[in-house]
């Protein structure tokens, strides 16, 4: 079957016209106009003169227009599924993804009733002081978006900041600008959220606008544009939320089982092309369980297709932006060049778009750019190691600290190594849970991002500035008492 058609969107802005490939075909189908900067300016103002009455109304009120636009949404997740899998170029993925804004939804619609609520205290050291918090909303959310997951990295932060009483404006990546128009749809038909919530897609000048503009940044994307981006919010003194790149390990002890093992890390590497920030990207296996992890390994990848030329057919799909492609191929061709050996894969394949079908590597160590830098591809470099002392030290061999993964015999064990290993989520028995359990708190260490995490309920209370309201029941304290006097030596 061909890929579904998407009309381009109405040229509604006056900004620059950029041009937009589709992944399966490589051609130019899509064109949008970027916001010019007056017209983000206009849109911005708009947005903070409906925040005041949005933050002003009952949380009740704001679960209820969300709820509203859960609605609007689902009659159009068809289309919305539709349109990102002309985006990203594949098909079950972006209809997972679409629906997966219900459950975001549902989600915080039961959990923020119970979260930031202002409490009162009891000074500890002075009886007559007590104290309680007010949790004041950020006016204007920006969120700058990547192409990898396009919606659902739109909407993980957008949620809980509406929710919180902030007004969001969304800069997706012009990369997978298509899904776009039928979301924007779903929001006007709520005219109460439409007011309070904008996404228009944009290029680089577009983000760096929209951190000028904003009094707190989301930002989901490279490290390189993520030390951009908080840059420019460190001029703007506001904070900045990154979660970055990462270049996650994933450490399988002797005890482990060979299916599970040789199961997730194919999978865990591999889902969605390994386009994820939490693809596992390097394995650590144990000497005495390394020659059958790896034969298995090579036995399953080897079975894997491409999802070319029917969309719905076979199981990997293209690069979503063409460059990443040369980027993954100069990385094989570095460890082949540093005396790695592919055993499967290893050939970007061009239909137009490209394709790489899982491609393990063996031979390999940190001299490499497979081990050190992140691949966003699906390669599998397996190294073997001798005690879980030196595959701690090799999974913290590294600048990213996003998540990291253990295979072992128990739970126990997989856990006495997964507690240190430096990254902010990890996986026991299994790999990338970061990707589905959005409800522990974690942060990213190292260069994989900073500020406030998106996970658990901090994915909300981040969006507040805590104010301290401190009440004085007694005598205040005089000027008198704090004369020199009462200090003089008796």
């Amino acid at each position: 079957m061909s890929t579904p058609a998407v009309n381009a969107a109405p040229s509604i802005t006056t900004g620059e016209r950029i041009a937009v490939h589709n992944p399966r075909s490589g051609a130019v189908d899509y064109h949008f106009n970027a916001p010019s900067r007056a017209e983000l300016e206009a849109v911005t103002a708009r947005l903070r003169a409906a925040q005041a009455g949005w933050a002003a109304a009952p949380l009740s009120h704001r679960i209820e227009v969300l709820l509203r636009w859960r609605a609007e949404f689902q009659s159009r997740q068809a289309e919305i599924a539709a349109a990102l899998a002309v985006d990203t170029g594949r098909y079950l993925i972006s209809t997972s993804e679409a629906g997966s804004i219900l459950g975001m939804v549902d989600r915080w619609v039961r959990d923020v009733p119970t979260l930031a609520r202002d409490e009162e205290f009891q000074s500890a050291t002075q009886p007559s002081i007590s104290y309680r918090s007010q949790h004041v909303p950020y006016a204007l959310v920006g969120i700058i978006s990547p192409w990898n997951f396009p919606l659902s990295l739109c909407f993980i932060d957008a949620i809980p900041a509406l929710l919180a009483g902030c007004a969001v404006l969304v800069k997706p990546s012009e990369v997978t600008p298509r899904f776009v128009e039928p979301v924007r749809r779903s929001i006007e038909a709520v005219p109460e959220l439409a007011a309070v919530l904008a996404v228009l897609p944009g290029a680089r000048e577009t983000g760096e606008s929209l951190v000028r503009l904003s009094d707190v940044v989301c930002f989901t994307g490279s490290v390189a544009t993520g030390r951009t981006v908080a840059e420019n919010a460190a001029r703007q003194f506001i904070p900045a939320f990154l979660e970055l790149g990462g270049n996650d390990p994933l450490v399988i002890a002797p005890s482990a089982d060979l299916e599970r093992a040789t199961d997730v890390a194919l999978r865990a590497t591999c889902l969605a092309t390994g386009q994820a920030c939490q693809s596992l990207e390097r394995v650590y296996v144990h000497r005495s369980l390394y020659d059958r992890f790896v034969a298995r390994l090579v036995e399953k990848a080897s079975r894997v297709e491409p999802n070319w030329p029917d969309i719905h057919h076979g199981t990997i799909g293209p690069f979503i932006f063409g460059r990443q492609a040369a980027i993954v191929a100069a990385q094989i061709a570095d460890a082949r060049a540093r005396g790695a050996r592919v055993l499967c894969g290893g050939e970007v394949e061009d239909h137009g778009g490209k394709w790489l079908r899982p491609t393990v590597l063996v031979d390999v160590d940190h001299t490499m750019q497979v081990m050190t830098e992140e691949t966003f591809g699906p390669v599998i470099p397996v190294m073997a190691y001798d005690t879980p002392e030196q595959a701690i030290a090799l999974a913290n061999d590294g600048v990213y600290g996003l998540s990291a993964a253990v295979i072992a015999g128990t739970l126990e064990e997989a856990e006495a190594i997964g507690r240190h290993i430096d990254a902010g989520g990890i996986s026991l028995n299994d790999g990338s849970l970061t990707s589905t359990c959005y409800e522990a708190d974690k942060h990213s260490f190292k260069l994989s991002g900073m500020g406030g995490s998106r996970m658990g309920p901090s994915g909300y209370t981040r969006f507040f500035r805590k104010k301290a309201i401190i009440r004085q029941s007694g005598a205040p304290t005089t000027i008198d008492m704090i004369a020199e006097d009462h200090a003089r030596p008796r």
